[in-house]
């Protein structure tokens, strides 16, 4: 897998919305989870993806303008700052559920948690720029992007997910 034609696909998808013009990815027949994260002067702007497996034709395209678009934790991206957008692309392993946390690897192991209708994730890199040192306190944040209380991970009727990423940015 090209990791620099990945990135540049998914800023692709993203300018081809503002033109309007068909993009259509025939290259990655694969499937994975994916995650595209755009950042501006270094901080996050968007962060959309995909955790279950996906044909990643579709995938990159899709999370890509999502994350431009659609990330409701953010304004739309506008046409004037691409220029300032660095894209990064995660493509994701299958999560495969634990039941010691000991299993977990800080800055290897991406996490979900997941209770009821309530579902967070944190990809790898999160812990690393956040500092995070221990896996409780990873935990503890992915409960918290979960909506949870933050000691929720304890409850029996939580399931923990370990993945692992693949990660490809732009030079920033």
């Amino acid at each position: 897998m090209n990791g620099k034609e990945i990135v540049k696909a998914a800023r692709r998808a993203i300018e081809t919305y503002f033109s309007k013009e068909d993009f259509v990815l025939k290259d990655y027949n694969e499937k994975g989870g994916i995650f595209i994260s755009l950042y501006k002067n270094g901080n996050l702007r968007g962060c959309i993806g995909f955790i279950e497996p996906v044909e990643l034709n579709e995938g990159i395209v899709n999370a890509a303008r999502s994350a431009a678009f659609s990330d409701p934790r953010f304004s739309p991206v506008s046409e004037s700052e691409l220029n300032d957008i660095n894209i990064e692309v995660s493509i994701l392993t299958i999560p495969e559920e634990i039941k010691d946390i000991k299993e977990i690897e800080i800055g290897k192991d991406g996490l979900i948690i997941e209770e009821g209708y309530a579902k967070g994730l944190l990809l790898p890199q999160v812990f690393v720029e956040w500092k995070v040192k221990t896996v409780e306190n990873a935990l503890e944040m992915t409960c918290e992007k979960a909506n949870l209380e933050k000691d929720e991970w304890k409850n029996e009727n939580v399931k923990i997910y370990k993945f692992q990423t693949e990660v490809f940015k732009e030079d920033a």
